[in-house]
């Protein structure tokens, strides 16, 4: 069978080093790919100008200096509807949510998805720190996507026969995207099933549902109309691993993803963008509030909300101690800011947003600064829903995975944690892995 055609992929691209250098590993791995910058926010803040005109133009440079076509998706919109507005109403009910997460949720991998794929392409790509494994029929092998295969002297990006998208060959050579072929184990409980030995599979990759629909049979055994389904596990860089961001993407979404970066360390990356002279690869990781940049998220809230002085009162005695700007710009478990003087340092245990008070307390060994057990709602599986049982869970980005028991409350989670853990934050996520795979999460009740 002859190859007559290559997998197009749209990545997006942020102006950063770490998209940058996916879209060149992309280009040397044979792929079609087009480069898409997601035109999220535009507004300028009191003192800061909001940087998206300068990451378009750095997206744009490096597009140009990689020789692939390059386009602007604008979600404007769409995205101060389903982000900003989120989070804003979220603070408003005292509780401290996290816009990276919505935004992959209905941006990146919902937004983004659906726009490549309804203009042609059959996969997107990120530079996400995070690597996705694709799953067929039950029981084929799985191969890490991030471990872009060489094949047929073409590069994984050739697809055979496009209107059949049935491959007569597998290639088991892994490519410089990543040391080796790895083992994740058995069948897990969450019942996704993991060979014993992960072979490589075809190039063949899932276009949109209209060339799906018109493939017979896919190198995994695939009948037509059925989705490849991707399964989410940790980046080898632990310290950069982005999958507690991602956490409420689908199965399904993450079928027609790829994570070029994450087999490496953002040391490797840097060093890599260097030795292909990217103009991105010395620009320093944005900071601050994920579309605005260098801002901090009281600044931006105190445009958006009405704020007003409260009190702060002592937990344990109910004496005021000072005032506050507005209970809204505070978290649990919050120790800069209070402004109460010298002597032990006052750590916030709670709030009352209708009163307007924020609560704290020098007790390092308070209740309400520890949990040993943690309900969740609004949970979200990327695939199937795990039984009960051990689990290591993250209360927080780059928090380390710790031990807890999962049991059900109807739609709820109960997570009992082996032990207390501090600062735990209504609005905020907590992340469910077993072993290195990500399986879903919920919100902090």
């Amino acid at each position: 069978m002859v190859i007559t055609k290559k997998i197009k992929v749209y990545i997006g691209m942020s102006g950063g080093v770490d998209s940058s250098l996916a879209a060149a590993l992309l280009v040397e791995q044979g792929y079609d790919v087009t480069g898409v910058y997601m035109k999220n926010w535009t507004a300028d803040l009191p003192g800061v100008k909001c940087p998206w005109a300068d990451d378009l133009a750095d997206a744009k440079r490096v597009a140009v200096q990689l020789g692939i076509d390059f386009k602007v998706f604008d979600f404007e919109k769409e995205y101060k509807q389903k982000v900003v507005d989120y989070m804003i109403d979220e603070y408003k009910k005292g509780h401290t949510p996290n816009p990276d997460i919505m935004c992959n949720q209905e941006v990146k991998f919902k937004l983004f998805l659906n726009a490549a794929l309804e203009d042609g392409a059959d996969m997107i790509a990120t530079g996400h720190y995070a690597r996705v494994y694709h799953q067929g029929s039950v029981g084929q092998p799985i191969t890490p996507s991030s471990l872009l295969h060489a094949g047929l002297n073409q590069g994984p990006g050739a697809l055979l026969n496009s209107d059949s998208r049935v491959s007569d060959e597998i290639t088991s050579k892994p490519t410089n995207l990543g040391d080796s072929l790895i083992t994740i184990g058995q069948q897990s409980r969450s019942s996704i099933v993991l060979s014993d030995t992960l072979e490589p599979k075809s190039e063949v990759a899932p276009g949109p549902n209209s060339d799906l629909e018109r493939s017979s049979v896919t190198m995994n055994g695939r009948r037509k109309g059925e989705q490849e389904i991707g399964i989410l596990k940790q980046a080898v860089d632990k310290n950069k691993d982005q999958t507690y961001f991602l956490y409420r993407i689908t199965g399904k979404a993450l079928g027609k993803t790829l994570f070029p970066i994450g087999e490496f360390t953002k040391p490797q990356v840097r060093k890599m963008a260097e030795e292909r002279k990217l103009t991105t690869a010395v620009k320093k990781d944005s900071q601050g509030i994920c579309f605005v940049g260098q801002v901090g998220i009281r600044d931006f809230l105190s445009l958006y909300v009405d704020s007003k002085p409260g009190e702060i009162i002592d937990k344990r005695s109910g004496k005021v101690l000072g005032r506050h700007e507005g209970a809204i710009f505070y978290t649990f478990g919050q120790r800069h800011g209070l402004d109460l003087g010298g002597g032990m340092p006052y750590y916030v245990v709670g709030k009352d947003m209708d009163k307007n008070e924020v609560y704290v307390t020098t007790d390092l060994n308070d209740d309400n600064l520890w949990k040993k057990s943690i309900h969740l709602t609004n949970v979200h599986w990327i695939n199937e829903k795990p039984g009960d049982g051990k689990y290591q869970i993250r209360v927080r980005h780059r928090a380390p995975l710790v031990g807890a028991s999962l049991s059900f409350d109807n739609k709820n989670v109960i997570l009992d944690l082996d032990n207390p853990e501090r600062a735990i934050a209504p609005g905020q996520s907590v992340v469910i892995y077993d072993g290195d795979i990500c399986l879903g999460g919920g919100v902090i009740i």
